[in-house]
């Protein structure tokens, strides 16, 4: 997954984050600020997690949205006309 475009979209992405890791509060959110070691250890520290259980949940994240990185809508492929 290229970080590089998560972090300059991190507004749009945010959500997503919110959506898996719930417990994560907007101060987390802005403090991650799309950096990949920030989320981890922001879930490892909020769910009282292993780093290596942390980083796992953060690659199956990047599996299922892996749209996010490549700037593309999840349904179009990229190829939305509204």
């Amino acid at each position: 997954m290229n970080w590089d475009r998560i972090e300059g979209n991190w507004k749009k992405v945010k959500g997503t984050v919110r959506e898996q890791w719930r417990r994560l509060s907007d101060d987390h959110l802005e403090r991650i600020g799309g950096k990949r070691d920030q989320l981890v250890g922001s879930i490892q520290e909020s769910y009282g997690i292993a780093r290596e259980e942390a980083e796992r949940q953060v690659m199956a994240w990047e599996m299922r949205n892996a749209f996010l990185a490549t700037g593309q809508d999840r349904n179009t492929g990229g190829n939305d006309k509204h």
